[in-house]
């Protein structure tokens, strides 16, 4: 099983990318589960047809935690993808990365990973922070690697910088290590080249790019992924291509995984 955390500043496009990428992985035949770690709890909602699931937190709320089991937090979404919303507190009330901290423990009280076996686990993180729940995957040694999603807006890059330098922080102690950098187009002018500078500098890599297109739109117009929905498209295809990628990045840990036919 090969663990991956998808982080990046929010309203990127990292929930976007993460589905595609799960979708396309998925239908590359491994058996995939997204876990969203944002307190808006839409990570997955292109996978369930449009459909926001119940979060562990809900779930740990209405059922209290000691009732709460598997069948009620995770859903299998798009071509059997495992989908699990972490969930977030009370608005105004309480810690978000908490949230984070406290769905991660369930799962693996339940043996979450146990009784499904995932290939492969795609964390959805909020990167406007990597402190507390937020920097979780990376520090506790949940995540294998970590993928970075950008755009060549300044904000965006500042907080891909701010991950980046975390995730060094933490390699050092044998925890997750970068996978590089996504480009996920907004058509800033000399986009490419302002991100492949920020990486230099960075001393990582762009993995992929990403182009801004109307597929994805209209695809989550109908509540799906472009793999789904239109999955004849060139946006498809990029997709597809950032999966092959990943794999790449991944091939170690994947040596002994069930590929699913």
């Amino acid at each position: 099983m090969v663990k991956i955390a998808v982080y990046g500043k929010g309203g990127i496009g990292k929930s976007t990318t993460t589905s595609n990428l799960a979708a396309a992985l998925s239908v590359l035949g491994y058996r995939v589960m997204q876990i969203g770690c944002d307190p808006k709890s839409d990570s997955t909602k292109c996978l369930m047809g449009g459909r926001k699931i119940p979060t562990v937190l809900d779930r740990i709320r209405d059922k209290g935690p000691n009732n709460v089991e598997l069948e009620d937090i995770v859903f299998e979404g798009f071509h059997g993808i495992l989908c699990v919303e972490a969930g977030g507190p009370t608005p105004g009330i309480g810690c978000a990365g908490r949230g984070i901290i406290t769905a991660f423990d369930k799962l693996e009280e339940l043996g979450a990973y146990e009784k499904y076996q995932p290939d492969i686990v795609l964390y959805d993180v909020l990167g406007d922070v990597v402190c507390g729940g937020f920097a979780m995957p990376i520090r506790e040694g949940y995540a294998d690697h970590v993928l970075v999603v950008t755009s060549g807006e300044m904000m965006a890059l500042y907080a891909a910088s701010n991950i980046v330098s975390a995730v060094h922080q933490f390699e050092k102690r044998g925890y997750a290590r970068l996978g590089g950098l996504i480009l996920n187009r907004r058509n800033v002018e000399n986009e490419l080249e302002i991100v492949q500078k920020a990486a230099d500098e960075m001393g990582e890599s762009v993995l992929c790019v990403i182009p801004r297109d109307g597929a994805v739109q209209q695809a989550e117009d109908q509540g799906m992924t472009v793999i789904e929905a239109l999955p004849d498209s060139e946006m498809a295809d990029q997709y597809r291509n950032l999966a092959e990628k990943v794999l790449e990045v991944s091939a170690d840990e994947l040596q002994p995984a069930r590929k699913c036919v």
